[in-house]
């Protein structure tokens, strides 16, 4: 089967990303051409991902605490 995608208009959103997994994620999408919302606690290390990723015009950094229903509300 051969599937193309079109990701010009696709978006994720990558918990955990200001780090490990969940930053080489956010790098490996928006290398795919996703534009990507880079969520976590740490708002210095999700910036920081931003800023090194290939195109940081497709992605955003929202810090976010899954444990607040505030924090997760403002994230989406």
């Amino acid at each position: 089967m051969n599937e193309q995608t079109d990701t010009a208009s696709k978006s994720a959103i990558v918990t955990g990303g200001g780090s490990g997994i969940g930053r080489a994620s956010a790098f490996a999408l928006i290398d795919d051409g996703w534009t990507v919302v880079v969520a976590g606690r740490r708002e210095d290390a999700l910036l920081e991902t931003v800023a090194e990723c290939s195109a940081p015009d497709r992605a955003m950094a929202v810090a976010t605490n899954v444990a607040d229903p505030d924090s997760v509300a403002n994230l989406f």
